[in-house]
């Protein structure tokens, strides 16, 4: 899976772990995708998901690792893949802006990109073996990026990985049917009903789409606009999600919280965002019995980089080498269901 900022990789087993604790859980709504590690391995234990993020990028990830099937789609997504593996390159937008206007991938990837994404557009694939190819072209982009794993800046010199040819690898699929969805959380929470809902939302100021603007571009395929050096999408100035804001943050988690229609919650949220720990658990007790148990993690690789400013000087100290990552988990109140559509379980 791709390089991300926020990553539950190290946490991933003490969530499952949560929520394999909880009774009566055979449907999870996992709110905020992401790269969606934390659906994938939820599926693999036997869970119905349905992973939602409004990032077109992570839509892509839900479908491929959390909606796809790998008993239909393995064979043809193999198949699709070493034909796309052989095109050559054909430079286009994203060469001239992602590698030559900017340097997040050599120019030679940068050209089987844009080769393999065209060739994928014009075959009009099904939705999922249209995932499934992104999917295999995003992580092999990131496999030989030139970035410290965020997309807000390059490095002034080719990382060595940056030097090795792009190959496409067939993702890790999994067996058995789940769903995505591509809606802002709040409208997620309100349409869609599972035993257990897993949020882990953005919780400080950094926005995942202008971090992996790259990746919601290869996607969408829509040549935006862009704008200063790092040529972000020029909607990320736009797009920017209420969870990213210290005084619409509240609001926003209260009414996700609110419009969730699940038995139990289990709440991922970290020291250092918008909310202290007591706000957070005054607006999880509004739903019901609180329990939490906190853990070390380590920061992002930019606390190793440390501060600078434009021209390269280091101007500040980072933090602490550590946060801790607060796991919540609540048994909501009893609450007659108001919602029967999109219902996960009768789906299964």
């Amino acid at each position: 899976m791709i390089k991300y900022l926020g990553s539950k990789r190290r946490l991933v087993g003490h969530i499952v772990e949560r929520v394999e604790a909880c009774d009566g859980v055979r449907s999870v709504l996992d709110l905020f995708s992401g790269t969606s590690r934390v659906g994938h391995a939820l599926k693999a234990r036997g869970y119905r998901v349905h992973a939602n993020d409004h990032n077109a990028y992570a839509h892509v990830l839900a479908t491929c690792y959390v909606a796809a099937d790998a008993r239909r789609w393995s064979a043809r997504a193999a198949a699709l893949l070493a034909e796309l593996d052989a095109l050559p390159g054909r430079a286009g937008w994203f060469t001239d802006t992602y590698c030559e206007r900017s340097r997040y991938l050599r120019p030679e990837n940068g050209a089987r990109v844009d080769a393999i994404r065209e060739a994928v557009a014009r075959l009009s694939l099904e939705p999922e073996l249209e995932a499934i190819a992104l999917t295999s072209l995003m992580e092999a982009a990131d496999r030989v990026d030139s970035t410290v794993g965020l997309q807000m800046a390059y490095l002034k010199a080719w990382a060595p990985r940056a030097l090795q040819p792009l190959k496409l690898r067939l993702p890790a699929l999994l067996d058995g049917q789940g769903s995505a969805s591509c809606l802002d959380a709040a409208a997620a929470a309100g349409a869609f009903t599972a035993d257990l809902a897993y949020l882990d939302p953005p919780y400080n100021q950094h926005s995942y789409l202008g971090n992996y603007h790259v990746w919601e571009s290869l996607v969408r395929a829509d040549r935006p606009q862009v704008y200063g050096v790092a040529m972000k999408r020029e909607d990320v100035r736009t797009r920017g999600s209420a969870f990213n804001r210290r005084g619409l943050h509240a609001t926003a988690f209260r009414e996700v919280l609110e419009r969730l229609d699940a038995r139990w919650l289990v709440v991922s949220f970290s020291d250092e965002g918008f909310l202290s720990l007591d706000e957070v658990r005054a607006l999880l007790g509004a739903r019901g019995t609180v329990s939490e148990a906190a853990i070390a993690n380590p920061r992002h690789i930019g606390h190793k980089i440390g501060i600078h400013d434009l021209t390269g000087r280091k101007v500040g100290t980072p933090g602490p080498a550590q946060n801790r990552e607060h796991l919540f988990v609540v048994r909501t109140a009893a609450r007659s269901s108001r919602r029967r559509r999109a219902a996960l379980a009768a789906t299964a």
